[in-house]
């Protein structure tokens, strides 16, 4: 995600996003970011882990109710009425730009996780307070409190406030946590690896949040569901 001007971790760096939506996920979570985070260490983020997987399977029944063809993805029609009924006034533009960054195995269909990545930067990226009161009255309220944590997560993360955690940073969120521990410096990597899927060494808030939903094992329900279907 995004072409880098620049090299290495030096203050210099500028990170130039690929699309609109990037452009402005960075801009929202740079605004985000001017506010602080109350998070005080990665380990205050993963002892919330167990309340995020909760809250976040309890989307199921809010993706069942806009999967209106049961096949287990929502498709682009599918996500156009969702967004009607939740009354979020999302451009036509804005709406193709999220399904296509939300549907990573470009199957034409969202799965489960990637409805929740979807909505977590439509909660991030709508600032408009009838979108908040739709999104109530849907039954979403601790949603926006959950996402909220993620959103501060990321703030923590991102310790140059630039809309992007890059490698460096991880390390250092680690370190404060692991300090003296020698696996602190692999462990960082190998969190920052799971995160870095396009490999270009900066991290977006999208590519951090499918990352979270493996940590809390929102894509094990999915094999299960499948594995049950598959034996009925």
């Amino acid at each position: 995600m995004g072409g880098v001007v620049g090299k290495g971790d030096s203050p210099k760096k500028t990170w130039v996003p690929e699309t609109k939506l990037e452009a402005k996920m960075v801009e929202a979570m740079q605004r985000r970011a001017s506010e602080g985070s109350a998070m005080k260490s990665f380990n205050s983020i993963i002892l919330k882990f167990p309340k995020i997987d909760e809250s976040l399977r309890n989307c199921k029944a809010i993706f069942q109710q806009f999967d209106d063809d049961s096949n287990g993805a929502i498709d682009h029609e599918e996500l156009k009425r969702c967004f009607h009924k939740l009354e979020i006034s999302f451009s036509e533009e804005e709406i193709n730009d999220l399904f296509e960054a939300c549907d990573i195995n470009e199957d034409l269909g969202m799965k489960f996780n990637e409805f929740i990545v979807l909505l977590c930067l439509v909660y991030l990226l709508k600032e408009d307070p009838t979108a908040l009161q739709a999104k109530s009255r849907m039954g979403m309220p601790n949603l926006e409190a959950t996402f909220e944590t993620l959103v501060d997560a990321f703030v923590f993360l991102d310790k140059n406030k630039d809309g992007y955690v890059s490698k460096s940073e991880m390390v250092h969120a680690i370190n404060e946590t692991t300090a003296g521990e020698r696996s602190s410096g692999r462990i960082a990597m190998k969190r920052f690896e799971e995160m870095d899927w396009d490999k270009n060494g900066m991290v977006n808030f999208k590519e951090f949040l499918f990352a979270f939903t493996r940590w809390v094992g929102i894509d094990d329900i999915e094999d299960e569901e499948e594995e049950g279907e598959e034996k009925v």
